[in-house]
């Protein structure tokens, strides 16, 4: 009951801020990626790779603001910054010695939570659909994740990367693909006016990067051996463990979208 009340109110949160407008949306990723790049920081402390939090809270909240609101800050100014300026503080502070894969594992963090905050952004102020992008393309990767959890745990037989997350199953992977998949045509029927061709590639899109990000974060928390990402969230465990799925298919959704010519 717990593990619903808390989902519920998660999922009507996220609404009510997507759809109340830009300031809400706003509101939402500042939100959101400072929870994640938190929940970030606490894996990476656990893997022995502590991210530093003076390079990863600062890139990423640029990277997630980059193409919209931060975006007359140049991209390559502030990359040469944290190249430069990151690994020049390992000359001096304390635990040099795991100074690069400490610098590595903060660029790793801020662009793994940021850049898919920013194509969020960017499918949200892409045009007159925005929002509808940005919905559908949430609710198909969420749809994903249930599928693959009902279908696998009911016919699942054959299992998929295993040693990362033994409950997975390939029937429930094929599954959540094929909801992915109906999503984005409901969509595209219903406001986004898409070409089938481009509604099922989509769909195919949502549902792999869905599972990649699920399977990525799992990876994470085996390495730092930990079952959640944190405690966050009564019956769900953290944040990044309820929005691993969603992390992957904007970025995959955004670029086939733009060079498509699909955002209008």
């Amino acid at each position: 009951m717990i593990r619903i009340l808390s989902g519920s109110a998660i999922l009507l949160v996220c609404l009510g801020a997507i759809l109340s407008g830009t300031w809400g949306v706003f509101v939402l990723c500042v939100v959101l990626a400072a929870l994640l790049l938190w929940e970030f920081r606490g894996l990476s402390d656990k893997m022995s790779l502590r991210a530093p939090s003076w390079l990863l809270y600062p890139l990423g909240a640029y990277v997630t603001f980059s193409g919209t609101f931060l975006r007359g800050i140049s991209l390559q100014f502030v990359l040469s910054i944290a190249l430069i300026g990151g690994l020049m503080a390992f000359l001096f502070i304390p635990g040099r010695r795991e100074g690069l894969n400490r610098w590595s594992m903060g660029m790793a963090g801020a662009l793994y939570i940021g850049l898919p905050m920013n194509c969020y952004l960017l499918l949200y102020f892409s045009g007159s659909k925005g929002l509808a992008w940005v919905v559908f393309v949430v609710l198909a990767a969420a749809v994903t994740d249930v599928a693959a959890l009902l279908v696998g745990s009911r016919f699942g037989r054959t299992p998929f990367f295993q040693q990362i997350s033994p409950k997975k199953t390939v029937e429930g992977a094929v599954a959540g693909l094929v909801a992915a998949v109906l999503v984005m045509i409901f969509g595209s029927l219903v406001t986004l006016g898409l070409p089938l061709i481009h509604a099922v590639a989509l769909g195919l899109l949502v549902g792999m990067g869905a599972e990649v990000g699920d399977l990525v974060e799992s990876q994470m928390k085996r390495i730092a051996e930990v079952k959640d990402s944190s405690n966050l969230i009564p019956g769900h465990g953290g944040v990044l463990d309820r929005f691993d799925s969603v992390l992957f298919p904007p970025i995959l959704v955004y670029y086939y979208a733009l060079f498509g010519g699909l955002l209008h």
